[in-house]
């Protein structure tokens, strides 16, 4: 986005998408000094990227795979573009752009539109996140960057876009994790759960090496919630241990000696319990008789 972009929220163009599906043609709709005109078709030496738009990353083999498409049936839906310094700006269809130069078209066709940066930006979002063409980081950039050029609160980015303000939330919390989990989100590496799920654990190392062992051994997002589990359980354990009375140490230590399972001492300011941990009817009848006898 340019960098005299007036900043401003997306005023009565946003609260025209209130309570309805954002949609290519409903933006465009949504604000009075939006126009187009016809589809025409544009050579493709006129037309050039953004360096802005969401998506930064196009795999090869499926850019080849619609180009194929693209020789055989033609560029079935326009692109949308706008002008910019004599020539045409891309807002929404990198993918077909790119595709038709592959397919060595020489022109591509087109809808021209009069949009400004940040009516553009937010066309280019809507468009690419209902695709799904976005991996998650590339989402979770976007809003960033959409909520900083323009001064936008979570939940008027959420109602421009039609999600929820806590999926905006935690998908922007994404960035927050360590350089490496993010690079492995944005390789397709970890999932989007995955992701959330590393988010509880604070220490960015521990985060990496978790997120190596997820690749290495195919853990799901259910599994992932146990290893994190189990390490702030540790952590917990740990902490209890350090600050403890030596004395309860030793005694919590007897206890599990002779019950042979594992027993807590909470020392409270005017009660304290003992904790004993059972796992099935068995083991608990187990424990009571080695109580009683």
């Amino acid at each position: 986005m340019s960098a005299n972009t007036k900043k401003r929220g997306l005023g009565k163009g946003l609260s025209a998408l209130m309570g309805e599906k954002p949609t290519i043609e409903n933006i465009l709709s949504s604000d009075a000094e939006v126009s187009h005109s016809l589809i025409k078709k544009i050579p493709l030496s006129d037309v050039m990227t953004n360096t802005d738009q969401p998506r930064k990353d196009f795999d090869n083999e499926s850019l080849k795979d619609l180009a194929k498409s693209i020789e055989k049936n033609g560029v079935i839906q326009p692109i949308l573009l706008r002008v910019v310094d004599d020539k045409y700006q891309i807002i929404a269809g990198e993918r077909r752009y790119r595709a038709s130069k592959i397919a060595k078209l020489n022109e591509i066709p087109a809808i021209i539109v009069e949009v400004d940066d940040e009516k553009a930006a937010k066309l280019s979002l809507v468009e690419n996140i209902q695709r799904e063409d976005l991996n998650p980081i590339e989402e979770a950039m976007a809003y960033k960057q959409l909520m900083q050029e323009f001064d936008l609160k979570q939940d008027e980015l959420a109602n421009a876009i039609g999600k929820s303000r806590t999926y905006i939330t935690n998908t922007i919390r994404l960035l927050n994790l360590d350089k490496k989990v993010i690079e492995y989100l944005y390789n397709g590496n970890l999932t989007t759960g995955h992701g959330k799920v590393l988010l509880g654990i604070k220490d960015k190392k521990e985060q990496v090496q978790l997120a190596d062992k997820i690749i290495a051994t195919g853990l799901n997002v259910r599994e992932t919630e146990t290893e994190v589990k189990k390490s702030k359980d540790k952590k917990k354990t740990n902490k209890e241990k350090i600050a403890k009375d030596p004395y309860l140490l030793d005694v919590e230590e007897e206890f599990m000696r002779v019950l042979g399972t594992k027993v807590r001492l909470v020392k409270g300011n005017n009660i304290s319990k003992i904790e004993i941990e059972f796992y099935d009817e068995n083991d608990l009848e187990r424990i009571y008789e080695v109580i009683t006898k």
